[in-house]
């Protein structure tokens, strides 16, 4: 399945990348967190690990450590705008509960 953005999404990193001046992509990722169990991580990918699946999707190539593709695979990433402030939102077909604050999920 892999992982796939959203045009908004494509060009906020695309942006990103572009102002940050280096970069190969992001890496998205999972870690312990919050009263649900998981939260997301994204961060700027300079080197590739073995351990990592690419996926491109409009351009943008997305690294994720192959321990966390079971968490990950099929999501989908957006950005959307809400006022003045822009943020991610994951549409995750595996996660079963999403904390009421929202900062982290559950499989």
């Amino acid at each position: 399945m892999g992982i796939s953005l959203t045009q908004p999404a494509a060009d906020h990193l695309r942006r990103q990348l572009q102002r940050r001046g280096q970069g190969l992509g992001i890496r998205l990722g999972v870690r312990p967190s919050g009263c649900a169990g998981l939260a997301y991580v994204l961060d700027f990918v300079d080197e590739v690990n073995q351990d990592q699946q690419v996926f491109e999707d409009q351009g943008v190539k997305v690294f994720i450590a192959s321990g966390d593709l079971v968490y990950l695979d099929g999501l989908e990433l957006d950005y959307r705008w809400d006022g003045l402030k822009g943020a991610f939102q994951f549409k995750n077909p595996n996660a079963r509960g999403v904390c009421c604050c929202g900062d982290s999920f559950a499989i």
